[in-house]
């Protein structure tokens, strides 16, 4: 059974932030990391649980995949994959306010 990927629109927000930063020193680096973020994501329609377990949070169907430098944090419902965000690997969960963490 194939999963159906959703992007959140913070994660789509969050990939344009990224793209913007990148372009600053490389523009064709930006497009090539954003292209990353997407196939990774559309092989989360067959794979949905490939990614690690996000270690801040306590449930399994919140998973991670790393591209490049970035965390795609995704959570795995029945029939759907969501994308929640994309962050800086360095950068903790719990600063991001979507995932209030204690």
């Amino acid at each position: 059974m194939d999963y159906q990927v959703i992007w959140s629109p913070e994660a789509l927000d969050d990939i344009d932030d990224i793209a913007e930063y990148i372009a600053k020193d490389s523009p064709l680096y930006a497009q090539s990391t954003v292209e990353q973020m997407v196939l990774a994501s559309r092989s989360l329609s067959r794979l949905p649980m490939r990614g690690r377990r996000v270690p801040e949070l306590n449930d399994d169907s919140y998973r991670e995949h790393f591209i490049a430098s970035y965390r795609m944090i995704y959570r795995v419902l029945e029939t759907e994959v969501q994308v929640l965000a994309v962050i800086h690997g360095a950068r903790l969960l719990g600063s991001i306010e979507r995932f209030d963490t204690p």
